[in-house]
């Protein structure tokens, strides 16, 4: 069983097997051409991101490289490896954080390929990905999944596209309605996945195997057939009857630079229905609404841009990495609540 945990902040544990993940590894053999794969890992091995680079080269007899955090990479240690037989995995903040340092970003661009997955990642980053010339590989996937079923091979990302790729072999994805109806080429809807590799069900719960997996994720396939992912059902923001995701706004966010961690959400508002919300991390002590509304000017309309912009210390996060919306809506609430009061005590006097 592999935990997940989601937004809600219940960890679930998803049901695989030996088939389920060894259909995950075929499938990425046979999509990226390659026999033995060698990985480099940092990432932990009960999140599925980490325990697949295990799987792909203990049953292909490949090399397998284990660090115990992607910051040991700035020690400049050598590990005795040809990089460009090697595939490496991260999230879009360790890639930011890589990336900002010439010589670690010139290794990262050795590797045969660097897979992104976990969350959204920015214009920005893509961009000076493509400039150090980095073998990017976009991909979309789930623990439920057993990793990606999607990805987006190097060669693409490096002339221009910014998709999740083409649907690996061992998998189907099928964009639907909220009726049911197929969607065509561009037309945004849920994804709905048929896969050997999928799990079983949650336990101690089974899927009906005979049905695709319905997944939270709204998106669409183009005429090339890539995958492309706009946001999760459960997360829109309906404002002002405008529909946002906090996804694309988060990345204009980080893309600032003006923060080191962010998630956007909507709070109850008598007015817009929902305010789009801004919970950010920042070194800095202070940064003015106005600095945060210049940077993003021009890169979300206005209904997008937050309404609201709170500070914390750290956001929540549960053992998977993954934070819980419901805990920071109330740590939002709080804080909007003191500082309000704070404003009315300073009107009075």
């Amino acid at each position: 069983m592999i935990p997940t945990g989601g937004s809600s902040g219940k960890v679930k544990f998803t049901i695989h097997t030996w088939e389920t993940l060894l259909s995950s590894v075929e499938g990425f053999q046979k999509y990226f051409q390659v026999q033995q794969i060698n990985s480099f890992c940092i990432l932990p091995l009960y999140h599925v991101s980490g325990l697949m680079q295990f799987m792909r080269s203990f049953t292909t007899g490949g090399n397998l490289v284990i660090l115990p955090s992607y910051k040991e990479i700035f020690d400049k240690k050598e590990w005795n490896i040809n990089p460009n037989k090697f595939f490496i995995s991260l999230v879009p903040t360790q890639l930011q954080k890589l990336i900002q340092n010439s010589e670690t970003a010139n290794w990262l661009s050795n590797f045969q390929t660097v897979l992104l997955g976990g969350a959204p990642a920015w214009q920005e980053l893509f961009d000076l990905a493509r400039k150090y010339q980095i073998r990017l590989a976009p991909t979309y996937g789930m623990t439920e999944t057993a990793a990606q079923v999607a990805t987006l091979k190097p060669e693409d990302f490096l002339t221009g596209n910014n998709s999740n790729g083409q649907i690996l072999p061992h998998a189907e994805i099928m964009i639907k309605s909220e009726n049911g109806e197929i969607l065509g080429k561009n037309k945004i809807g849920i994804l709905n996945i048929k896969s050997h590799s999928l799990a079983l069900g949650y336990y101690p719960n089974l899927f009906n195997p005979s049905e695709s997996f319905v997944t939270d994720d709204l998106g669409c396939l183009d005429n090339q057939g890539c995958l492309n992912i706009v946001g999760r059902r459960s997360q829109k923001i309906i404002t002002g009857g405008e529909n946002v995701f906090p996804a694309e706004v988060e990345a204009a966010i980080l893309a600032t630079g003006l923060v080191t961690d962010v998630c956007v959400i909507g709070l109850p508002d008598k007015y817009w229905g929902e305010i789009v919300t801004a919970v950010y991390v920042a070194d800095e002590l202070e940064i003015s609404i106005e600095n945060f509304q210049g940077a993003i000017n021009g890169k979300l309309s206005k209904f997008k841009q937050p309404k609201s912009w709170v500070k914390v210390e750290n956001l929540p996060r549960n053992s998977q990495g993954k934070i819980n919306r419901e805990l920071l809506k109330k740590i939002a609430i709080q804080k909007e609540e003191g500082r309000r009061k704070k404003e009315e005590g300073r009107r009075r006097l």
